[in-house]
């Protein structure tokens, strides 16, 4: 035990130490906080007003004076002002920046016609959908008013609609926070991918240097690689943290609060949501960090990590967009339920599913007692290959090579 913590130790030390985990942590960082204050920034070029500017001209009073409902209606998403401006007078206003576009209403027969005055149209062919369908209530209750129909008539002639959507599948989806579900996704992915990769390339770069003669006069290889393992895992688990950490902070920050509160729901976060994200990290790291350190251990040069660790890069690829596409597609799908169980894939999808109520008590223990499996396979094929290649100089080793390796006693 005390070898496998100067082991761990090693390993730490070595991996803080270097300037590529230094400046990579520091850009990430920098990165989510950039990120965060994009809104905030916009806020401040546009003097605090994160609103669109639009301007409604009804030249002909096609509506007469109606149109204030239209600006009612969608105060909370535009900005928009009521005033008699011709095309050379909108021309001018978007270009010192008053307005950023222009309805103009004009009326040619039966027909009214509108005109979406844009700075660049080269990417917009008609006005904001929501802003149309304003527009035509209005004209149209404008219209019925004249009849002089009751309240109750016009109710009846313009009812007031609400959707929703049912399902005939048996699962209730708890939609949860989106938002949340593909970040943790992609981190639980990224974190993984990232620092098991870095296993498979401390065990080789410490092959070529005089390091392994030393640690195996002093302590067995069963205890290496996992003393390896264990002390990038919880350099890795440290910088999700940081990383997550500087995340929540600066949502504070930057965010408005009601941004920030569909961002940051947690109502779906509970301990036992946590509990189980943090056990499938654990074992996914695992899985794949021994999967590359028995890459790591085929190889002698520095230079063939990269051709060796290809497959184990696939199988991890594979994984991810397994687990992501079948959340997104369809939660409730055949594939997402094998994704789930599937040990190169579990750790992706299996918190998520959890989230979203779709995961049952035996769901999780079967796919979590599939990875503790898939890790013991793992680790054994892995230390006995590193224990008799441990000490290999030559070229980069083939699987048959790897498997007879694993042959010996």
């Amino acid at each position: 035990m005390k070898n496998l913590f100067t082991v761990m130790k090693f390993t730490i030390k070595d991996m803080v130490r270097k300037k590529s985990f230094i400046i990579s942590t520091i850009l990430i960082l920098l990165l989510i906080v950039g990120a965060f204050s994009v809104p905030k920034i916009i806020s401040n070029i546009n003097g605090g007003d994160n609103k669109e500017k639009v301007l409604i001209a009804d030249n002909e009073n096609i509506f007469e004076g109606t149109l204030e409902q239209v600006k009612e209606l969608n105060s909370e998403k535009y900005n928009i002002s009521i005033e008699n401006a011709t095309f050379d007078e909108i021309k001018e206003k978007i270009k010192n920046e008053q307005i950023n576009s222009a309805i103009i209403l004009e009326r040619e027969n039966n027909k009214i016609k509108i005109k979406y005055v844009v700075e660049n149209a080269r990417f917009v062919d008609q006005a904001p959908e929501e802003l149309i369908k304003s527009i035509s209530a209005t004209y149209t209750n404008l219209q019925i008013g004249k009849l002089g129909l009751s309240q109750e008539q016009l109710v009846s002639i313009n009812p007031e609609y609400e959707m929703s959507v049912e399902q005939t599948k048996d699962e209730e989806v708890d939609q949860g926070n989106v938002f949340i579900m593909m970040a943790l996704s992609f981190a639980l992915s990224m974190a993984i991918i990232f620092f098991t990769a870095q296993v498979s390339t401390s065990i080789t770069t410490e092959k070529t240097s005089k390091i392994m003669e030393t640690l195996v006069t002093s302590t067995s290889p069963r205890t290496i690689v996992l003393g390896k393992t264990l002390g990038i895992g919880l350099v890795g688990l440290f910088q999700v943290i940081l990383v997550l950490t500087t995340a929540l902070i600066s949502a504070n920050v930057f965010l408005e609060p009601e941004m920030l509160a569909v961002v940051l729901d947690m109502s779906n976060i509970t301990p036992g949501f946590i509990a189980i994200t943090i056990t499938y990290f654990i074992l996914g790291y695992f899985t794949y960090a021994l999967l590359y350190a028995l890459t790591g251990s085929l190889v002698s040069k520095p230079e063939d990590i990269q051709s060796a660790n290809t497959p184990v890069s696939l199988i991890a690829m594979i994984g991810f967009y397994l687990g992501y596409f079948s959340l997104t597609i369809d939660p409730t799908s055949s594939l997402n339920s094998f994704a789930s169980i599937c040990p190169i894939s579990s750790p992706f999808c299996m918190p998520s599913r959890v989230m979203m109520g779709l995961a049952s008590g035996w769901d999780i223990a079967l796919s979590i007692g599939i990875l503790v499996i898939t890790v013991l396979i793992v680790a054994r094929i892995a230390i006995k290959v590193y224990s008799n290649a441990i000490l290999n100089y030559g070229s980069k080793m083939s699987l048959k090579d790897a498997f007879k390796l694993y042959k010996q006693k």
